[in-house]
This record gives structure tokens, sequence and C-alpha cells, in this order.
């Protein structure tokens, strides 16, 4: 039995390779980017829905003083419930501010990550082209 020298016609095609290696990032890069900018989009529209249903809330309340208000002498106990739903007017107004703040913070971090990933992306992307056009001159 002959032992053949391994480079005895083998013929390599790193181009190939290369590439494939490139694209197979590229393409997860791709993919990443797309999911962060749907995440960014889903919570600004769940950001907006809090807010809403918050408006919502304050309006029933509101609604509800108006309509239940004795007539003629002031009731004690409804004083006090009156006061009550102005609380929780409040603390809806508390927690609608809070969510303004915390979408503007996880939407802010998103974005950064949408950048980044971006940035990696447009790297690699160099990359391999780069990788490419030094490959055909060979």
């Amino acid at each position: 039995m002959e032992k053949t020298p391994i480079s005895q016609g083998n013929t390599w095609n790193t181009s190939g390779d290369i590439e494939a290696m490139g694209t197979g990032g590229v393409d997860s890069l791709k993919e990443a980017i797309e999911e962060v900018d749907e995440l960014i989009r889903k919570r600004e529209i769940l950001s907006q829905r809090f807010l809403a249903e918050g408006e919502k809330m304050k309006t029933k309340i509101n609604n509800f003083l108006s309509e239940s208000a004795p007539k003629g002498d002031d009731d004690s106990e409804f004083a006090r419930e009156r006061a009550e739903l102005r609380k929780k007017q409040i603390e809806i107004s508390e927690m609608q501010l809070n969510e303004t703040v915390g979408a503007w913070r996880d939407i802010a971090l998103l974005k950064k990550e949408l950048r980044d990933r971006t940035k990696e992306l447009h790297e690699k992307t160099s990359r391999a082209e780069a990788l490419g056009r030094i490959m055909e001159g060979e």
C-alpha cells in the first residue's frame, strides 16, 4: 500500500470557506438587529398602552366623582371616598410617570445595543468584502 502525500490531488478552496464563515456571522447579526428593533417597537407600544389605560382609569374616576356628588348637604362619607379616589388618581399619575421614565430607559438601552450590533455588522461586512477582494486577487 502506497502512501500519497495529503496535498497531492487536493485543491484547497479557501475563499468559499471564508465566505461561509463571514456569512454566518453576518446573518446572525442581522437577525439580532431585527430582534432588537422589534423589541424597541414592542416596548414603545407597551408603554403607550399602559399610559392610555391609566388615562382611562383617571377619566372613570373623574366621571364617577362628578356623577356621584351628593346634592345639597355634603356627606362626610362621600368626602372621604372622594379623597381616596383622588389619591388613586395621583397614584396612577405617579405610575404613568414611572412608566414613561422606565420606557425611556429601556428604549435607550435597546437603542445602544442596536447601535453596537449595527457597528459590528458593518465591521464584519467590511472585513468580509476586503477578504473577498484579497482572495479574488490571488
